[in-house]
């Protein structure tokens, strides 16, 4: 298979190449603004820009599109300017990638479009699975509009699939990336009340869960990626702690994460009691469905999903 991915040099982007290219499969990166350097591992490379028609003979013999690429939600303090770029960089990057694939002599057969959990909002401890309503902050409504910018290649009859992602467990980026050097300097602790549910996943599972959506389909829409079992902040808390050997006394409660963070510690302190009931009824199995392994696999060596049999789907070389 030929794969074309945005966002190929972040957290997911990266793991995910990694897997295809140990399975045989070639990967075209697309990277935004500049023409690319030719890829030591073999991969092809190809220029974009969100925003700007993308000429749909770059995506040429590409079998599938995994969309990738946004401006960081917690990169940066969310002033009105930052909020704006969060928004537009999703909007316009999808349909700058709907619009190519849709325009293709011969379009792609899937296009999954990544997405997040917090399209439900603060659900508290309710469990909600795809089926559920977007919440009505504003990361819900950038989840809404950005899954909507794909219509163009749904219109044009390629399978569109949504990966609603939760926090994915590596210790080389995301939320566990910051935190699991606090942990090891033994300044771990809850955040907020810590009742709060944090629907995690595990790097592996969930470049797992992109190859088999990239290889069935019969799947389609939006897929909860998130352990079978979401956890509470405070239990996920001991459980780091647990891992590492190192206490979790330290609390940060919610008034000070608001003074430093501004109002992305609302994503910190809210709630999303998320379940992946599509994905688990598509046949999909976890390698890591508990919190312990997740960390036990983030932590260890040769983590790399490329590197483990549960990072493939078995699509055909």
């Amino acid at each position: 298979m030929r794969v074309a991915i945005t966002g190929s040099t972040g957290l997911i982007g990266s793991a995910l190449t990694r897997s295809l290219l140990a399975d045989g499969h070639r990967v075209l990166r697309l990277t935004r603004g500049r023409t690319p350097a030719p890829a030591a591992d073999g991969s092809e490379s190809a220029p974009w820009q969100p925003g700007a028609r993308l000429d749909p003979a770059v995506l040429a013999g590409v079998d599938g599109v995994v969309h990738l690429a946004g401006a960081g939600v917690g990169d940066r303090r969310w002033t009105a300017a930052y909020k704006q770029e969060i928004r537009l960089s999703r909007l316009q990057g999808t349909r700058t990638i709907a619009e190519a694939c849709a325009e293709a002599d011969e379009p792609p057969r899937v296009l999954i479009s990544a997405s997040a959990t917090g399209y439900y909002g603060d659900t508290g401890d309710r469990v909600v699975t795809e089926a559920d309503p977007a919440g009505d902050d504003f990361l819900a409504s950038v989840c809404v509009d950005w899954e909507a910018a794909a219509a163009p290649a749904e219109r044009a009859g390629v399978r569109v699939v949504h990966p609603r992602t939760g926090l994915v467990v590596s210790a080389d980026g995301g939320a566990w990336g910051r935190l699991f050097p606090l942990f090891r300097f033994g300044l771990g602790g809850r955040l907020g009340s810590g009742d709060q549910f944090w629907p995690f996943i595990s790097l592996c599972d969930h470049i797992a869960a992109l190859r088999h959506a990239i290889d069935r389909d019969d799947i389609a829409g939006p897929l909860n990626f998130t352990a079978p079992e979401p956890l509470t902040n405070r239990e996920i808390t001991r459980a780091t702690g647990r891992i590492l050997h190192r206490p979790t006394l330290a609390a940060v409660p919610a008034f000070a994460l608001r003074a430093v963070l501004g109002e992305f510690s609302e994503g910190i302190t809210g709630s999303c009691r998320a379940v992946p009931a599509a994905l688990l009824e598509s046949g999909f199995t976890f390698r890591q469905p508990g919190i312990d392994e997740a960390l036990r696999a983030a932590l260890s060596p040769g983590r790399h999903p490329a590197a483990d049999p549960g990072g493939r789907s078995g699509l055909p070389r």
